[in-house]
């Protein structure tokens, strides 16, 4: 028989080799467990006393109060009592354990039946990019959540498994499943069953029944899925999966699974997600500038006045046209914001449009537009025309169709007499609008074209707010703020607001006669049903086809802006400022003002002293010609010698004569017939003609 081409390995050979390979996989087995020993007692030594663990933070929990104290709204982690593990009710324990690691009694923190399995599943979906999942055990899950975070990587992977196999070694088992139950996240803000079950129903842990238990148990694999306050439904359904893990693990019966009713479980009511939601949602964001702790839980302090906002709320869902949105903020002398809403209803729409939507003001843009002539030199009674006028091929109409001749200030104001308002704008200049505009607050893009004088930049609520503010305190810069102070929880403070007052925008009698022109709107013009019993001053804006209605007005210390109109820019039938926004701004001023004590304005205009003769020397004897005791000076300031001036010249040059006393004309008597004389001032007509531009 012929020999085969093929040279065979004696079988000792391939026996060698396999003896080697396992002799070299028992190495390196051996070399791993002496690894994750040496690490694991590592890990022992540095892991910390268990009333450390206890305390250990989640996150930052911060606790929002309104300016009478009481707590608004908590935001970040909620934390109930800590139940000890002998407090905690055992189907608690054992719908835990059954759900998220059945053999939780019988490993040593690391399960390797559930690493192989969530091995197996990842082999057979390996290219779909799913992770390895199911692995973690309860012990690893304290490990994750108080040492480590949710970053999937496989280094975290391995700390994770070494600091659950210290934890088990240096903590008993109740230990640890007493760490869990207090710690673990259940979503809504609640970390613990404790706060769990008074978010979810309204008692304690220690009196959780089974079907209370089941939907705890199933909240930790997906919080915001199953939540019973988002979907009642899906946590009632994985709730029954968490019965039928119980059954299944000896934890229940099948009789104990049957009369465990989760349709008779009784949810506690959500808070309502009320209008003050749109306050904090402005205030809050401004901590990240006040102050630098991210870890203390917060105590923050704000101005929300509660009464306050239940009546803006209730004034704008009362006076909002059908199909239409609307907006309110009140500010308190200083600048704080007392009331603020942002629309109809926060949880259909949490979009605010009191500090946010930008919309054009039509004539409540008037108030920048009177100020900048006032400060140039115009009178509430200075006279004007209302006749028909164009500039640059724009001819403005009045919202009536008429025209009135000859007014005054005060009455273009008060009936928003547009033909007036443009020639203001034409002598006074549109860049020194637009300047007094930005002096006052407004923050948005401005143009000036000849039609800005009718409102037609787009603004913000808040910013003109803000801008009536600054009138009613006479000239001085208001800022709107939202928290007065900020403390730990143990009372360490972070943070306290200071008024500040040193801005001055305008001379006091240019906000004096602005706030004479704004009450008589009121009193008797476009505002009237801003009447409230008691002084108020406020200017009416319409913007065209009826987008747009404002009204911004203030009364005893307390500003307040009104919008409304749709966000779609739509036209509105029968919105004007003079009406809804205008009586939604009475209904709640009533309320904001009820306790406080009645304010007349001081609208007794003091003009400066460029408008008026300093003294009486500006009508008798000469200017002064160094004689007169005064010093003279040159144009840096410098004193200049003084020069005997020439004596008087008599007939005769050989004497000196000096002025006969008798010669001298006698002095005019100083009334007031004589002030009206030398100014000029016809007593007979109350308005006084406009300035020379």
């Amino acid at each position: 028989m012929a020999r085969s081409g093929k040279s065979k390995e004696p079988p000792g050979t391939a026996r060698l080799w396999l003896m080697r390979g396992l002799k070299a996989g028992l190495i390196a087995l051996v070399a791993a467990v002496v690894a994750i020993v040496v690490a694991v007692v590592i890990a022992m030594q540095s892991l910390p006393d268990y009333s450390s663990l206890k305390s250990s933070p989640n996150g930052q929990m911060i606790r929002v109060h309104a300016a009478d104290g009481s707590v608004i709204v908590s935001l970040g982690p909620s934390f109930g009592r800590w139940l000890p593990y002998d407090q905690i009710p055992q189907v608690m324990v054992d719908a835990m354990v059954s759900t998220e690691d059945k053999r939780y009694y019988l490993h040593p923190g690391v399960d390797p039946i559930g690493m192989a399995r969530a091995a197996w599943v990842a082999l057979e979906n390996r290219g779909k990019g799913r992770r390895l999942q199911g692995a973690s055990t309860i012990t690893q899950q304290v490990t994750r959540n108080i040492f480590l975070n949710n970053s999937y990587s496989w280094g975290r992977k391995v700390r994770e498994m070494v600091l659950a196999l210290a934890l088990e070694r240096k903590f008993s088992k109740r230990q640890i499943l007493e760490l869990y139950l207090n710690k673990v996240y259940f979503g809504g803000g609640a970390y613990g069953i404790d706060a769990a079950s008074r978010k979810f129903f309204g008692h304690p842990a220690d009196s959780l029944n089974l079907p209370e238990a089941a939907i705890i148990a199933g909240l930790v694999k997906a919080p915001s899925s199953y939540s019973p306050t988002a979907d009642a439904e899906a946590a009632i359904g994985r709730a029954g999966v968490v019965l039928d893990l119980m059954q299944e693990n000896g934890a229940i019966s099948a009789a104990e699974h049957a009369s465990a009713n989760l349709a008779d479980v009784k949810m506690a009511p959500e808070p309502p997600q009320n209008s003050v939601r749109y306050f904090t949602d402005w205030a809050l964001p401004q901590l990240d500038t006040l102050i630098t702790e991210p870890n203390e839980p917060l105590e923050v302090y704000t101005t929300i006045d509660l009464s306050m906002q239940r009546a803006a709320t209730a004034a704008i869902q009362a006076n909002v046209p059908k199909g239409s949105q609307g907006a309110l903020v009140a500010l308190d002398r200083d600048g704080a914001v007392r009331a603020m809403v942002g629309g109809l209803d926060y949880v259909t729409s949490n979009y605010n449009r009191a500090t946010t939507a930008t919309r054009q003001p039509g004539s409540a843009w008037k108030l920048f537009v009177y100020m900048a002539a006032l400060e140039a030199g115009y009178t509430p009674d200075t006279g004007v025309t209302d006749e028909p006028v164009t500039i640059n091929g724009w001819s403005p109409r009045n919202s009536n169709g008429r025209f009135s001749g000859d007014i005054d200030v005060r009455t273009a104001f008060a009936y928003s007499v547009n033909t007036v308002a443009a020639k203001l704008g034409v002598e006074v200049g549109f860049p020194t609008i637009a300047d007094m505009a930005r002096r006052f607050g407004i923050s948005t893009p401005i143009n000036t074209h000849p039609s800005m004088v009718l409102g037609t930049s787009d603004v913000r609520l808040i910013d003109m707010t803000r801008a009536f503010a600054s009138v009613a305190r006479k000239g001085i810069a208001v800022a709107p703020y939202g928290i007065t102070k900020v403390t730990t929880a143990d009372g360490r403070l972070l943070y306290e607001h200071q008024d500040d007052t040193s801005r001055v925008l305008v001379a006091p009698w240019v906000a004096a006669g602005l706030t004479d022109l704004m009450q008589t709107a009121v009193s008797t013009g476009t505002g009237r049903a801003a009447q409230i019993g008691r002084p108020v001053a406020g200017k009416t804006g319409t913007t065209s086809s009826n987008k747009d209605g404002w009204f911004l007005g203030f009364s005893s210390g307390i500003t307040t802006g009104v919008w409304m109109g749709r966000d779609d820019a739509r036209a509105v039938g029968g919105l004007q400022g003079g009406r809804a926004p205008a009586r939604a701004f009475a209904d709640f001023m009533k309320v904001a003002v009820a306790k406080r004590p009645v304010e007349q304005f001081d609208t007794q205009v003091t003009l400066p002293e460029w408008q008026l003769e300093p003294d009486d020397e500006a009508y008798y004897g000469a200017p002064d010609d160094g004689t007169g005791g005064g010093m003279m000076v040159d144009e840096n300031g410098l004193p200049l010698e003084r020069t005997q001036p020439d004596a008087p010249q008599s007939d005769n040059p050989d004497e000196d004569v000096p002025p006969d006393p008798a010669d001298r004309p006698a002095p005019q008597r100083l009334d007031q017939q004589w002030i009206d004389q030398v100014l000029g001032r016809d007593r007979q007509r109350p308005t006084q003609q406009r300035p020379d531009p």
